[in-house]
Formats: C-alpha cells, structure tokens, sequence
C-alpha cells in the first residue's frame, strides 16, 4: 500500500466507532479525517461471523479490496470497516462494490473515482 498502514490502536477504533457509520447489507463504514498524509485503516471481523479461518480469509479480502482501489481515496483518512455476516458468502465483486459506495458515502473517494 502506497500511503496507507494498519489501524491498530484501540483508542482510535473506538473514537471512530462514536462517528455516524455508513452501512449496506455487507459492510459498515467508519471514516474520519486524521491529521497526516496517508490512510489509516482497520478491519474488524467478530467472532459469531465463524472461525478464525473464515475470519482471516474475509480480512484478507477486504484488505485486497482497499489495495486494489486505494489510489482511488483521498489521503489523511482513518477507515475502519467492520464485516457483516452477509460478507463472509459474498464474492469479490459484491465486496469491491460494496466497499467502494460505502466510500463513496462517506466522501472519502476522489473525485476522479466518482466519475462514471
């Protein structure tokens, strides 16, 4: 990831977790705007979603989802995205969209990203 790293501090989950979230029946959405030159963004994936093998496997696709399209955010946000149970069945594609008209949303994509 060019000017992306990994959320992973508590204290910053949860300051994102008190913002208005944006949500669809796959993915909810917390972004704020941070204060550096690069994104920040955290995967959340509970345990009543099932084991840590299905687990890790959607973690690792949602971070391939924002990897593939992270030219396509603004830089100095913090993103945390939290998977529904509906993320674990869905396909790739499903979860590209899904991520990128949360972002869309949340006013977090360029505005080249927004053109059709």
């Amino acid at each position: 990831m060019k000017f992306s790293s990994s959320l992973k501090l508590n204290h910053i989950f949860r300051r994102l977790y008190r913002t208005s979230g944006f949500a669809d029946g796959c993915l909810v959405l917390y972004a704020r705007k941070n204060r550096t030159k690069g994104n920040r963004v955290g995967i959340t994936v509970s345990k009543k979603l099932g084991c840590a093998v299905v687990r890790n496997r959607t973690r690792r696709r949602l971070r391939e989802v924002y990897r593939l399209n992270e030219s396509r955010f603004q830089p100095g946000w913090d993103l945390v995205v939290v998977a529904r149970s509906r993320a674990v069945d869905a396909d790739f594609a499903q979860l590209t969209q899904s991520y990128l008209n949360l972002a869309k949303k949340a006013g977090v994509l360029t505005q080249e990203a927004m053109l059709p």
